[in-house]
């Protein structure tokens, strides 16, 4: 079982001036302002048991970029096993290449989380991890540059890794799914 989602337009962002170190009574500094070199997208699978992700930088966001995604995960799962996939309903993933790739591919089976409940794919935690860790306080000088921070931490994050687990019960998450689906038909009824 995958959790599957895209992070598009990644921003390789470069300060205007190099920021300071924290020193003893001193935070740490970075300009305000940026440049802006460009944008990827990480394509990242996460096996719920293991904690292991696959990924990839791709340029674009579209069905030809799902596919060969798609095809990175087939060479990656050992053929014996199924592939259960946990993923939003962008309309790339529904796309009729996708669903004809799919059908020749019938060890792949997609589980769509319910609208506006990205929280469900646990791929969206890992995301954030990713953010946290090894991007927000970056400088990226190129796309490239960018590329290769995201690639280290997928290294270093898939020769440890550790499964991420739910705080929340089952219970918990059924009933704000039920709550967001009763706020939902009350939104479209107004």
């Amino acid at each position: 079982m995958l959790c599957m989602d895209e992070k598009s337009s990644i921003q390789a962002l470069d300060r205007t001036q190099p920021s300071l170190p924290m020193t003893r009574g001193r935070a740490e500094t970075m300009t305000h302002d940026y440049k802006r070199n460009g944008t990827t997208t990480l394509f990242a699978a996460l096996d719920v048991a293991t904690g292991k992700v696959i990924g990839s930088c791709l340029p674009k966001h579209r069905h030809e970029e799902f596919l060969v995604f798609l095809k990175t995960i087939n060479k990656e799962v050992p053929q014996g096993l199924d592939v259960h996939l946990i993923l939003d309903n962008y309309a790339t993933h529904k796309h009729p290449d996708v669903k004809a790739w799919l059908e020749k591919n019938p060890r792949f089976q997609l589980h769509f989380t319910p609208t506006s409940s990205s929280w469900l794919n646990l791929v969206e935690r890992w995301f954030r991890e990713l953010t946290d860790k090894a991007l927000r306080r970056g400088a990226f000088h190129s796309v490239p540059d960018l590329i290769t921070k995201i690639e280290e931490y997928l290294a270093a994050h898939y020769t440890e890794p550790k499964p991420l687990v739910w705080t929340a019960t089952a219970d918990t998450i059924l009933k704000k799914v039920a709550r967001g689906r009763v706020a939902l038909e009350t939104i479209k009824q107004n």
